[in-house]
């Protein structure tokens, strides 16, 4: 099964001001999802950034917003963001996830996704939680549940599909 781009957006689950700190290898959490969302944005996937409980937990970091390329988020207090989102991805078939916790929000997020027909891609090196064995587990759970798993290089690549291009310059650059 291939990742096509136009069947396809992103979200980028609760990357928030008191979350991110907290996280296991959180710097290579953003490092990573800022490639991920600066690859997606120059591919031009449409990309939705979601906060959980913005007057609790402050607003998405600032390098977030930046390589997604957006300043608009989607404000949700379920742990699940698919009643918040739903909107966004409808009509898609694939749905990239990245972002924070592994075992919460974006587990809840993936289970509702399936159940409502779309196919999950989980960014297995975008995605964190406070403990590594939480996000450990998450991950089987996502993967039996039936998301996919890849990593932030893989899925740009995919969706790429070709040398040569403008686009892939950019990428490459990103990559590098």
């Amino acid at each position: 099964m291939r990742i096509e781009k136009e069947q396809t957006v992103a979200i980028g689950i609760d990357y928030q001001e008191k979350l991110v700190p907290v996280m296991h290898k959180k710097e290579k959490l953003i490092e990573n999802s800022r490639i991920l969302l600066s690859g997606l944005s120059t591919l031009e996937v449409p990309i939705c950034l979601t906060q959980q409980y913005t007057k609790g937990l402050g607003e998405t970091v600032p390098e977030i917003i930046a390589a997604a390329g957006i300043k608009e988020h989607v404000e949700k207090i379920s742990f699940s963001a698919y009643e918040d989102i739903k909107e966004f991805v409808k009509g898609k078939r694939f749905v990239i996830l990245c972002g924070i916790e592994a075992h919460i929000c974006v587990l809840q997020t993936v289970i509702d996704l399936i159940e409502h027909g779309h196919v999950p891609i989980l960014v297995v090196d975008c995605i964190s939680s406070r403990k590594a064995y939480d996000r450990k587990i998450a991950l089987k759970r996502a993967e039996k549940e039936g998301a996919f798993l890849t990593t932030y290089e893989a899925v740009i690549f995919e969706l790429l599909k070709e040398a040569g291009t403008e686009q892939s310059k950019q990428i490459q650059r990103l990559i590098k």
